[in-house]
């Protein structure tokens, strides 16, 4: 398994950062990849992505979900393995700390080259500043699920 961490200060109060991320289906404004995720349940998404001309689909689970805190999952079917989690921590009434850990497990010689030279931590540090000129574009959230898991 490989590991990558990633954090982005976020211009934005704690609760507009985290309720935007519950909007799963609005990830491929913003991730680099993400074609497509379908949210099937309160706790289970579909992903469909194309990452160097290669398409994947999967299906992620939430394995965790504190409002304002966390959001946790893991993948369940697929090709893809990974597991992760996205914390949202309050650095001013108007400033977030977005930080994002995920181990993942490369397949291929493809992937695992990619990994080694850096391209996963390159690709998430990219979409979380693309998260950051999204949110504070809007300066609101899209929407929000503010359930526990």
């Amino acid at each position: 398994m490989s590991q990558v961490e990633e954090s982005i200060e976020v211009r934005v109060p704690v609760h507009t950062a985290y309720n935007q991320w519950t909007q799963f289906e609005t990830f491929p404004e913003f991730m680099d990849g993400v074609e497509r995720i379908e949210q099937r349940t309160d706790t289970l998404t579909h992903w469909v992505t194309k990452i160097g001309g290669q398409e994947r689909e999967f299906d992620a689970e939430i394995t965790e979900q504190v409002p304002d805190e966390r959001v946790a999952w893991t993948t369940v079917n697929g090709e893809s393995k990974q597991a992760g989690v996205v914390t949202f921590h309050r650095i001013q009434d108007d400033t977030t700390k977005v930080m994002l850990q995920m181990d993942f497990d490369p397949s291929g010689v493809a992937e695992t080259v990619g990994d080694k030279l850096g391209f996963v931590k390159r690709q998430v540090s990219g979409d979380l500043q693309r998260f950051k000129r999204f949110m504070e574009a809007r300066g609101s959230e899209t929407g929000a699920w503010r359930g526990e898991v």
